[in-house]
């Protein structure tokens, strides 16, 4: 395949890291961030696959802001936000169709915490989309001997995966930060697990996703790792700070704090049990502390383990 050129929007971690792995492995590719000099219309010109790595909060104004510039048939809009629009409950992916019905849209999920990225350690990935085809171009462009791309046909539920693990990895931070052990942890992450599962189904997600890489893969690298900001949050909590304290000085976006509240106004709107989720909500509202939350848990009533 011929070099592409791949424009990546925005400037922080994530977009920094994959645009190195598309000029990597050969690909022309353009950054762009709202402090350089060059413009989005001079920076999307011409682009082969244009990469939104910009955080949820600023997808809208992004999108709005190039969908009347001039793109050909075949360029490939390639989403690696993750989150929920608060007005609309929409997904990134769901945005970027919407305004570009008629151009493939590709999602970007998988365990990648960019900084074992930027080290060059071994990571996996998977790109999804209803257009085969165009999933398959991503693959090609990133794939590399230290970054596996998989395809998938499901990109709701990819996206979703990589959407609400966030949460789970606010709650997995807590559970950290109260020192409540190994077996605490894994009964929190398991059942986050089916709390995904939960969500994602009724959104119409396939059961199977989310026992991939942008499912299972993702939530267990977010949980488990300080490189995590969603797991710094949780944690940051248990030790007794503020959220408005921990958000003050991390580097970046805690995506799970916004999608948390929408997705407790949508589980609430379609009745579903999201149990994990709300005490994390309750949380972060300063309704209860950690601890509280953690009963909150614990005392629910008894039931069969597979109820979804």
């Amino acid at each position: 395949m011929p070099p592409k050129l791949v424009t990546v929007l925005g400037a922080g971690a994530w977009g920094s890291t994959l645009a190195n792995l598309a000029s990597a492995t050969g690909h022309n590719v353009r950054l762009w961030s709202r402090h350089l000099d060059r413009s989005l219309a001079e920076t999307v010109e011409g682009a082969d696959i244009v990469v939104s790595a910009i955080s949820m909060k600023g997808v809208r104004s992004i999108v709005e802001q190039i969908q009347s510039f001039p793109f050909a048939p075949e360029t490939i809009f390639l989403t690696a936000t993750k989150g929920l629009e608060p007005t609309t409950t929409l997904t990134p992916a769901q945005i970027w169709q919407a305004a570009f019905p008629h151009h493939p849209i590709v999602v970007l999920c998988g365990p990648n915490l960019s900084k074992e990225v930027q080290q060059g350690l071994p990571a996996a990935t998977v790109v999804a989309s209803t257009n085969i085809t165009a999933a398959e171009v991503v693959q090609t462009v990133f794939s590399s001997s230290r970054f596996r791309v998989y395809t998938n046909t499901d990109p709701i539920g990819v996206e979703l995966g990589g959407t609400i693990k966030n949460v789970i990895a606010i709650a997995a931070g807590v559970c950290d930060g109260l020192h409540l052990g190994t077996n605490a942890k894994a009964a929190l992450v398991t059942r986050g697990l089916t709390e995904i599962i939960r969500i994602g189904v009724a959104w119409g997600a396939k059961i199977e996703t989310f026992y991939g890489l942008s499912g299972l893969g993702d939530l267990l690298a977010t949980c488990n790792s300080p490189l995590s900001r969603n797991y710094q949050v949780g944690y940051q909590l248990a030790q007794g700070k503020t959220l408005a304290e921990i958000l003050k000085h991390l580097e970046g976006t805690a995506e799970g704090v916004n999608t948390t509240q929408v997705l407790i106004e949508k589980a609430n709107q379609q009745h579903i049990s999201v149990p994990i989720t709300t005490q994390v909500y309750r949380l972060l509202q300063a309704e209860i502390t950690p601890r509280q939350a953690l009963e909150e848990l614990m005392l629910r009533d008894i039931k069969p383990e597979y109820n979804f």
